[in-house]
């Protein structure tokens, strides 16, 4: 049996943001102004450092203003909760995000309703997750949108097809599943208390994997021909002698691409499409914001 074919999110996403670039173009010729997207980090968490540091990057290269606001870890909620107050009625900003998590003093459900619904770019706010719910335009969490774009530049129509969503969190599992229904698929939400995991996976013509649990998805699992959607990002223990561990996600890929028809790889699969589809909804956010008509599908 053939190997799968690889879905390259990377090039996906160079090609969303080269798409973002010229709808931002567009955007500052009749708005007069550059749309702008505001991120704010609380405390030095590396990896949030690392990620804040690339969205800002690629924010600026896609020709939008970035806004980075840095608190120490100490800061009091009350200034977090006015600093997004003050980024609500800002009309330079457009997209605001809040990098999580934030300190353990900080309530991050009050944080996140705190952000206008508007310029709610992650997806987070009760009413963007109301809006997905009821079919009503609203902004969608990053990586499920993301995966939706891959499934579809790969498949087509998703119109009929049974799809099995491993994991219910707020921010991938449980939008991705809205997702996928929007599409007209039968979905299946699967969790740490499914009965016979395997088994309902292997009914999936699309699987996405999204629990954190380093390749959890074995081959045998994998119904063949199917379309194989990893959103895991895990670090194995490093081998003896050695500093850093492999970076890998919840399928097990070697197995898994002997039978699936189509899958992503990580890293290089579902990671680089969050930052992309970031970009996609601030613009998006700008055209909306400021009364500039745009054809979001075509971005």
């Amino acid at each position: 049996m053939s190997e799968a074919a690889i879905i390259d999110g990377k090039a996906f996403a160079a090609g969303l943001r080269e798409r973002v670039a010229k709808v931002a173009a567009d955007f500052e010729a009749q708005a007069g102004r550059k749309a702008g997207l505001a991120v704010v980090l609380v405390g030095e968490d590396p990896a949030s450092q690392v990620y804040v540091r690339n969205k800002n990057k690629q924010t600026v290269a896609c020709g939008m203003n970035s806004f980075e606001h840095k608190l120490p870890a100490e800061t009091p909620e009350a200034d977090l909760l006015a600093l997004v107050e003050k980024l609500n009625a800002d009309p330079a900003v457009d997209g605001i995000l809040v990098q999580l998590p934030l300190p353990a003093h900080m309530n991050e459900q009050k944080v996140i309703a705190t952000i206008n619904p508007d310029k709610d770019v992650d997806g987070f706010h009760v009413v963007n997750v109301g809006r997905l719910a009821t079919g009503l335009p609203g902004f969608v969490p990053c990586t499920p949108l993301g995966c939706t774009m891959l499934l579809k530049d790969r498949l087509g129509s998703l119109s009929g097809l049974n799809a099995v969503v491993i994991g219910r969190s707020n921010i991938v599992g449980k939008p991705m599943a809205q997702l996928l229904l929007r599409e007209n698929c039968t979905v299946t939400i699967a969790h740490s208390r499914t009965q016979n995991l395997p088994e309902v996976v292997r009914g999936a013509d699309i699987v996405i994997a999204a629990v954190g649990q380093p390749e959890m998805v074995k081959q045998d699992w994998i119904k063949p021909g199917a379309t194989v959607i990893d959103v895991g990002m895990n670090r194995l223990p490093p081998p003896e002698g050695e500093t850093k561990g492999k970076l890998v996600g919840d399928v097990d890929f070697a197995g898994a691409s002997k039978v699936a028809g189509s899958i992503t790889p990580v890293p290089g699969g579902v990671g680089p499409m969050t930052i992309a589809v970031l970009l996609r909804n601030t613009i998006v956010a700008a055209h909306r914001n400021a009364g500039v008509t745009l054809d979001e599908s075509a971005v």
